[in-house]
């Protein structure tokens, strides 16, 4: 497959797929790829088909539809042991599936129903029930029994044992076998490796291939490609899929772009009021943006539509924290991971939450429960690296920032905490390569240039510290609002370029920085002692000393007006 992709869709093969794929799925109960497809159906509700244009539906189960029936019955109230018990016999493509997926659920369930600690999930690659289903279902591969269905659930168990690389190729064996299964791609785009290996394997020339790719640059935190394929869906007549407008959501929150992301979550809410998907990532912004009132209605609209769902448990958990309430916090995200410990943000924003509470074993827990789940998750390697900063052990802290930026390489938090712990190990010319390289990133924070001056000056190489100070003092210079330690390094940066001009000689320049320290009242005896200092040199250049009563309106006068000191 070639990297620059082309997107064609004829959305009427699209459409004739989607409905084949409705029918297919909600047959074998697979209700997430039955929402994701029918949510894309349903933003081209303006596609019409013909009567001979709309799939045909293709039963294998006639000779064992009474069994089939009665187990299917069972599977949707969830008494899966029921429904494996009534079609164990079953040889057909549908009821085999069935079958599998029942018991693999069940297998689920009882893992949930017996777990009391969220925070010490069982290992699944211990749990004999999982491993032999395993075992079952890999005599049907290696015998080509299993169709595209029950290749997908071949691929989740496999990727649960922590069998990645014959999950990877089990998995891209169901996409080829059966394309128009959602989660079979969603589970692959989860577990590629890397960017390079998405054109590496042998992918069906399908439709669905494009939104795979899309996906999968989304979690490889590509976003810049990932944001080009959605507006590409979006402009092509998909503007009022959800799904799509979420991605595009996420894609701007990823490049911390926050204000589009809020715009993009709205207007999800505007289509589509009772949706709970990626609400727990909304609410992030909304935390992160300080939008106390936006974000206590979104808590109260959740809770009203349904309150024992993960996303809501983490939006009424990030309201709490915004209150500074985090052990009420922590209880809402430990509820979340009751209804599914699987849920990543809620073990990543636990782990936020014990390190506002000095709990640092907890918080070690939390994020190291996030990276066994996704390690990808670039939130939970930056977390630990802050945890052993704090425990002030820096030669763990280096290891996890370094995994946190290979994520995250253009995310300049991410490099100058890298620098900081360089600086703390006393490696000094990579703590000096980090600083530099956050500067080009753009500096989101706006502290690398002044870390990269203090680092100067602490080698004194006096020439490049004066010209890190100087950059940042003029970019400082444009901004408008600054808090107390901001001010305060502002101007403690002009003091030193005040005394870095006048030790040359350079009084004007020296003069200029100086006069600008008597804005701040923690520098302005500084400056007026510089003020004086310049003044008595310039007395001293010239040729005829100077009296102060003989100086007349010169620059003199100004250094010792009474108005200026």
């Amino acid at each position: 497959m070639d990297n620059s992709l082309e997107i064609k869709l004829d959305f009427k093969t699209v459409k004739a797929d989607l409905l084949r794929g409705i029918y297919e799925c909600s047959q074998r109960g697979l209700n997430h790829s039955v929402k994701w497809l029918s949510e894309i159906n349903y933003a081209l509700k303006h596609v019409n088909l013909s009567p001979e244009e709309k799939p045909k539906s293709q039963d294998d189960t006639e000779e064992e539809i009474e069994a089939f029936l009665l187990a299917k019955s069972y599977f949707d109230l969830k008494e899966y042991d029921r429904c494996a018990h009534f079609i164990k016999e079953c040889t057909k493509a549908k009821p085999r599936f069935l079958y599998f997926y029942s018991r693999y659920l069940s297998i689920e369930k009882k893992k949930l129903d017996n777990m009391t600690d969220t925070n010490c999930p069982p290992d699944p690659t211990k749990n004999e029930a999982l491993v032999q289903l395993c075992t079952e279902l890999k005599i049907d591969y290696y015998d080509n029994k299993l169709d595209g269905y029950c290749l997908y659930l071949y691929g989740v168990i496999l990727k649960k044992l922590d069998l990645i690389q014959t999950a990877i190729e089990v998995f891209i064996k169901a996409v080829s076998a059966e394309p128009i299964l959602w989660s079979t791609w969603f589970e692959l785009g989860k577990i590629i490796p890397d960017k390079g290996t998405i054109f590496s394997v042998q992918l069906p020339d399908h439709w669905m291939k494009y939104f795979f790719i899309a996906h999968t640059y989304l979690e490889q935190l590509c976003n810049e490609e990932s944001l080009q394929m959605y507006n590409t869906f979006y402009s092509m007549g998909l503007q009022n899929s959800t799904y799509i407008l979420a991605q595009i959501a996420l894609g701007h929150h990823n490049r911390r772009n926050l204000n589009e992301a809020i715009e993009m979550f709205r207007k999800i809410l505007e289509l589509d009021p009772f949706r709970l998907d990626n609400l727990d990532t909304y609410s992030n912004l909304l935390y992160v943006q300080e939008m106390k009132k936006d974000l206590a209605d979104l808590a109260h609209k959740v809770v009203n539509i349904d309150k024992y769902r993960v996303e809501t448990c983490c939006v009424i958990g990030n309201y709490y924290s915004l209150r500074s309430d985090h052990a009420k916090a922590v209880l809402y995200f430990r509820r979340a991971l009751k209804l599914n410990p699987q849920f990543l943000s809620a073990w990543t924003l636990m782990g936020h939450e014990f390190m506002e509470m000095k709990n640092s074993n907890a918080a070690i827990q939390s994020y190291r429960h996030a990276i066994e789940i996704n390690a990808r998750d670039y939130r939970a390697w930056y977390g630990l690296g802050q945890t052993y900063e704090i425990l002030k052990m820096p030669n763990y802290c280096l290891h996890y920032y370094k995994e946190a930026q290979q994520l995250k390489p253009n995310d300049s938090r991410m490099v100058i905490a890298l620098g900081e712990t360089y600086e703390k190990l006393e490696k000094s010319e990579n703590a000096l390569k980090c600083y530099y390289k956050a500067c080009n990133l753009g500096d989101v924070e706006g502290t690398a240039l002044l870390k990269l001056a203090k680092l100067y000056d602490k080698l004194n190489e006096t020439e490049n510290a004066a010209a890190a100070f100087t950059e940042y003092c003029l970019r400082e210079e444009d901004r408008e609002v600054r808090c107390v330690e901001e001010q305060a390094e502002f101007y403690n940066a002009l003091h030193y370029l005040s005394n870095y001009h006048l030790k040359k000689g350079e009084l004007d320049d020296a003069y200029t920085y100086a006069y600008k320290c008597m804005e701040c009242e923690e520098t302005k005896e500084q400056g007026k002692a510089l003020l004086k200092t310049i003044a008595a040199r310039r007395a001293e250049q010239e040729s005829v000393p100077i009296r102060l009563s003989e100086a007349g309106t010169s620059n003199m006068d100004m250094v010792f007006s009474p108005n200026v000191l």
